[in-house]
């Protein structure tokens, strides 16, 4: 995934610099260029396919949660049932 990502910001980059190379070109249009070319669309890109890794984060972190409260529960189960 983030060679693609990578990859299509070089293309963009290049873009970029051939836009503000250029006799008829201006650094403006290189910006846009870039950030129209660039980084927007591969920001949504990463945003989309990095969805997975944070729905499996979310979720282990939900488990963990669930796990320390039974624990806690077990521990004050086995505290008062000592008494």
């Amino acid at each position: 995934m983030y060679l693609v990502l990578i990859a299509w910001m070089y293309v963009a980059l290049m873009m970029a610099v051939a836009e503000a190379t250029s006799p008829i070109g201006t650094v403006l249009g290189a910006i846009v260029t870039f950030v129209l070319y660039g980084a927007v669309p591969m920001g949504v890109v990463g945003y989309i396919m990095g969805s997975p890794a944070r729905k499996r984060a979310l979720k282990a972190k939900e488990m963990a949660e669930r796990d320390m409260h039974a624990q806690m529960n077990a521990q004050t189960s086995d505290k008062e049932n000592s008494k």
